[in-house]
């Protein structure tokens, strides 16, 4: 590819992750792609879910739609989306999943350097490729943006927070579309699901408490989630009456542009953390079964409450001991003190 100078500009291919909140983490690796001299395009395959995010990422060039569905394997299609990509004349491939599957399209692309870590039987397919140190790397942001560096770098500190572009325009056009108006009062995004599991879920009798408080003191309460988490952002709107359930009404684009609109969002572990961490929103992370050292919040607008119990963070998607302790034993009343000590550090 040529600038309007007549020079060429080095283009990267990215292969990304199949999961919101990796997407999400990902802008760190492009952010740290687009400081290398001269800064490269960066185009991204990705699933089609995925492209609003992307479309918020000023440092992505062109999202390129993945034609295939979570878990399929569909070698043809992964093959023929590579070859559609020859003439593009990418540098680079940096293939984030994996899995064999996920670096074809880098193959079939005949990209000189194919980066990524070992696994699952790619050797060929990737070649530039490295072992994973899981102790220096343990943060999966660390591991993405480690594979835009030459294998021997040191890991520069700190890495890129994501930080997603969100327009006046989009945030008035969401609200408009959903019904929410602009009233003045402010905003208690409640993000009650988590696609991984009910062990990462705080209890829907916690978050209605927690709603039922906040509108108490004059505040709206917005309820986030796929159509899977009906079930509980119903309970918590008819345990806490006021609430406005959005769960399984909001396009992914919708979603970003409302959690943008929000004053404070508490959330479990799950994408939709991710998305409002890179709105730039405060946020208060509430972990059980996962590790909030492996998949924090990227911003220093947070506070990230865990118990640390014996037996956790287990990574189970359900209670392996039934108890579930992780996340019933943590109150609403910690929520609610974490949420005005965070609220009071912006006054």
């Amino acid at each position: 590819m040529l600038s309007s100078s007549g020079t060429h500009i080095p283009a990267v291919l990215v292969v990304g992750p199949a999961w919101v909140g990796d997407m999400v983490m990902a802008q760190s690796l492009f952010m740290t792609l687009k400081q290398r001299k001269p800064a490269p395009a960066v185009d991204v395959i990705a699933p089609e879910w995925s492209l609003p995010i992307l479309e918020r990422m000023p440092e992505v060039r062109r999202p390129i739609p993945l034609p295939v569905g979570h878990g399929q394997l569909a070698l043809g299609r992964r093959w023929h989306l590579g070859r559609s990509l020859r003439d593009a004349n990418y540098q680079q491939a940096i293939v984030l999943p994996r899995s064999a599957k996920a670096a074809l399209p880098a193959f079939a692309s005949r990209i000189p350097r194919r980066t990524g870590y070992r696994g699952e039987f790619r050797y060929g397919l990737i070649n530039d490729i490295r072992p994973l140190d899981r102790q220096r790397l343990y943060r999966t942001v660390d591991r993405f943006v480690a594979l835009g560096h030459a294998p021997d770098a040191p890991q520069p500190p700190p890495i890129p927070e994501p930080r997603l572009v969100i327009s006046e325009h989009g945030r008035d056009e969401a609200r408009i579309a959903l019904g929410l108006g602009n009233q003045d009062a402010p905003v208690l995004a409640l993000c009650p699901g988590a696609e991984y599991g009910p062990s990462k879920r705080w209890p829907a009798e916690h978050y209605a408490e927690v709603a039922r408080a906040r509108l108490t003191a004059g505040w709206q309460v917005w309820l986030f989630g796929s159509p899977k988490d009906r079930p509980v952002t119903q309970a918590i709107a008819e345990a806490a009456p006021g609430c406005t359930d959005l769960a399984g009404r909001t396009q992914l684009g919708q979603a970003i542009d409302l959690l943008a609109c929000a004053d404070l969002v508490i959330t479990n572990d799950s994408g939709l953390m991710h998305i409002a961490a890179a709105t730039g929103r405060p946020v208060i992370a509430v972990y059980g079964s996962s590790d909030p050292g492996y998949t924090p919040p990227l911003t220093s607008r947070r506070r990230i409450l865990h118990l640390g119990l014996e037996c956790s963070p287990c990574f189970q998607r359900e209670c392996p001991l039934g108890h579930l302790n992780c996340l019933r034993k943590l109150a609403p009343e910690q929520v609610l003190e974490a949420a005005d000590a965070l609220h009071a550090e912006r006054h």
